[in-house]
This record gives C-alpha cells, sequence and structure tokens, in this order.
C-alpha cells in the first residue's frame, strides 16, 4: 500500500484529516481525565502535571507521524490508557522519581521486544476470524454506548443520529464530517461549550531525575509493560491488519518504544500503537482508498503536537464537551469498524464459532489479575480454537482481510 506525496490532490487531505480529529478528540475527551487523576492522587505539582501532558502529546504525535509516513500506513499511536489507569493505584506509594525510573526500564522492554521479532511472529499466528472478533468485541461498548448517551442527553443524540442516517444517505464519504460540525454547532448554540474561558499558554517541560529501585522494577515496570503489550499493543496491530495493512509490529514496537525512553524523563508513561481510535482512520470512513489513509496518520500527529505545544489548557477544552456528544460520535464513527470486523470475523464457517466467543469474552470485558478483557478474550478465543481445530489445521493464518 505505497502512494506517492505527488499524486496527492487537496481533496485527498480533507477526509483523513477530519477522521484524525475525530480520533483525537475521542482520545482526549474519552480517558484522558485519567491522566490529571493519576497526577493529582500522585501529588504532581502543576508543572509536573503540564510536562505529563507535553510529553505524551508530543511523543506521540512525533511517533505516530513518523511511522505514518515511513509505512505509508494510518499508523496511530497514543498513551497506554489502561497504563495510567493503573498508574493511579501505585503512583501514589511510589517516589515520582522511582515512577520515571519504571518507565525507562518499561520502554526499554519494548524495545527489546521489537528488536527480537517476538511479537510480530505472535501477530501472525492469530487466525483471522479470531483477530476480528477481538476487535469486534473492543468496539462493540463504543457502539452501544453511542446510543446510551440518550438517557441523558436524548435531544443531542436523537439529532447526530438522525443526522448521520441523512448524510450517509446523500453523503456517505462526508457523513461522520457532518456529524461533527453538527454537533458542535448545536452545543454552541446552547451555550454549552464556553471558548472564552479557555487561555492558552505555552507548556514547559520539566526534567525529573530516574532513580532504580527492584521494588518499582516489578511493582510498576513489569505489570506497566505486561498491561501496555496485552491491552493496546496486541489490539492496535490486529487493527491494522483487520483494515489490511501489513506493516511489522517490530518497527512499530522500537519507535514508540524509543519515544516513551526519550520523553520519559518528562512524565510520559508509555507510548503504543492505538486501537479504538486508530480504527477511526483505518477504515473507508478516512478515505476511500486504503494506501491514502495514511494521511491521517499525520494529520493525528500534527494535532497531538499541537495539544502538547499548549499542554494542559488545550486538552482541558476537549474533556469539557459533554460525555454524551463524545461517545454518540466516537460510536458513529467507528460504526463502519464494528460492521467490517463482525462481517470478517463470521465470513469464514469453520472458524464462525470461536470468532463467536472470542467475540463475547472480549465485549464482556472481565478483568483478571490487572490485565483487561483484550487479552482475556484473545485467550478464550485461542483456547476453543485450538480444542475445536487443533490437529486439524495450523493456527498460523492472516488477519481477516479488509
Amino acid at each position: 500500500m505505497n502512494a506517492s506525496p505527488a499524486g496527492l490532490r487537496p481533496a485527498d487531505f480533507f477526509s483523513p484529516a477530519v477522521a484524525a480529529l475525530i480520533s483525537v478528540l475521542v482520545n482526549y475527551g474519552g480517558t484522558f481525565v485519567l491522566v490529571f487523576q493519576a497526577a493529582e492522587l500522585a501529588r504532581l505539582s502543576p508543572a509536573q502535571t503540564t510536562s505529563w501532558v507535553w510529553a505524551v502529546s508530543v511523543g506521540v504525535g512525533v511517533t505516530g507521524a513518523l511511522l505514518s509516513w515511513r509505512y505509508k500506513a494510518p499508523i496511530i499511536t497514543a498513551w497506554s490508557t489502561p497504563g495510567v489507569a493503573f498508574l493511579a493505584t501505585v503512583m501514589p506509594f511510589t517516589p515520582y522519581g522511582e515512577v520515571i525510573g519504571a518507565y525507562i526500564l518499561s520502554a526499554l522492554g519494548f524495545i527489546v521486544l521489537g528488536l527480537s521479532g517476538a511479537f510480530e511472529k505472535l501477530v501472525r499466528m492469530i487466525p483471522g476470524g479470531i483477530a476480528a472478533g477481538l476487535l469486534a468485541g473492543i468496539l462493540l461498548q463504543f457502539g452501544v454506548n453511542a446510543f446510551g448517551g440518550a438517557s441523558a442527553d436524548p435531544l443531542l443524540v436523537i439529532v447526530l443520529v438522525i443526522s448521520y442516517a441523512l448524510l450517509k444517505r446523500f453523503t456517505s464519504r462526508y457523513a461522520v464530517v457532518g456529524i461533527l460540525v453538527i454537533g458542535l454547532a448545536m452545543l454552541i448554540a446552547q451555550g454549552r461549550i464556553d471558548f472564552s474561558a479557555v487561555h492558552l499558554s505555552l507548556a514547559a517541560p520539566v526534567f525529573e531525575m530516574p532513580s532504580f529501585s527492584l521494588q518499582a522494577l516489578l511493582g510498576v515496570a513489569l505489570p506497566l509493560f505486561i498491561i501496555t503489550l496485552t491491552g493496546q499493543y496486541m489490539p492496535g496491530m490486529l487493527v491494522l491488519r483487520n483494515d489490511g495493512y501489513r506493516t511489522s509490529a517490530n518497527p512499530i514496537l522500537t519507535v514508540t518504544g524509543l519515544g516513551s525512553l526519550v520523553m520519559a524523563p518528562f512524565g510520559a508513561h508509555a507510548f503504543n500503537v492505538a486501537a479504538i481510535t486508530a480504527a477511526i482512520c483505518t477504515g473507508k470512513d478516512a478515505h476511500e482508498d486504503p494506501s491514502k489513509r495514511y494521511i491521517a496518520g499525520l494529520a493525528c500527529g500534527v494535532f497531538y503536537i499541537l495539544v502538547g505545544t499548549f499542554g494542559v489548557t488545550l486538552a482541558t477544552l476537549f474533556m469539557v464537551l459533554p460525555k454524551a456528544f463524545i461517545t454518540t460520535l466516537a460510536g458513529l464513527a467507528l460504526l463502519g469498524a464494528i460492521g467490517g470486523s463482525l462481517a470478517n470475523a463470521m465470513a469464514d464457517a469453520r472458524t464462525r464459532e470461536t470468532a463467536l466467543i472470542t467475540f463475547l469474552a472480549t465485549a464482556a470485558n472481565v478483568t483478571l489479575l490487572g490485565v483487561g478483557g483484550a487479552f482475556w478474550g484473545l485467550v478464550a478465543g485461542l483456547t476453543a480454537h485450538l480444542l475445536i481445530h487443533g490437529g486439524q489445521r495450523t493456527l498460523a493464518g492472516n488477519p481477516a482481510k479488509s
């Protein structure tokens, strides 16, 4: 999937850029509040919190843009959301210098894993139906939430859903763009967004001297590494595979690991390939031509760097948007990805049952031993696949085709 930049037209940039904007908006508006909660529990100073926001935003922006440009694929990077949720439980009891040291050790682990090539081999062994079922299970809750917000904000959700349906009829390519504009216009007209309260100020990174201890290695670095690998990297790679991109996991692990390593002393915890927000940029809604969707990866990089430059002030703006708007926008933007994943999961009659098990187990989102539902859904699907089909055909197989 290669595309020559010289062959791009101005119109080719619009849809990918909007998909990128929605992806970034959902990322900040959805779960970024966890960063502020963790910072508050750890009693970080405002300067340290701003530095954390700067480091993760600029870091994922640079790594995602570099990878997308190099491999001409929409490789969207992000910070580890389950990693932040975990850090909120350990940062209050761990000296901040040791937390920074744990970030560095975790980053080194990803670099070594990427250089070894072991993770790429594991990803390639996962059958296509199970990969698609895993992705559908991860995204299902976002689709459900697109309509669940009607309980709290019925007018907004109804307007967005009806607008989406009408736009799909007349201009399918710009349906998501339309509901973004309509939703924002509605919120501004209702006086629910006050831009005058936002005063932009440049973020200043704060360097923290790392320190290392066995306790932080075992209690912070190792769990962060495992949680990010199973909860972010695995589904993130399967998102790319599901939409037909065959970029190796090795350079992605290595580059995001290097990015994490560089930004760790400034407060960044872990970068990884995105999963949920990436699905907004890897499908047909981003661009009809798969070879031009990498523009969304470049645009995401620009948006993340822009937010990071202004630190907390711009990130906070995304988080004041009503939750119902964020969840409905995300769910509608992901409808194509959810439908495509379900279709791919059910396409092969032979593996349909194991794909369905993967889908349902992942959607249940069971957390055991500190590891989230995506990992256990994959374990359930692979276990069922081995028990039902083991010995009949090898596990090796390409993930579902786009």
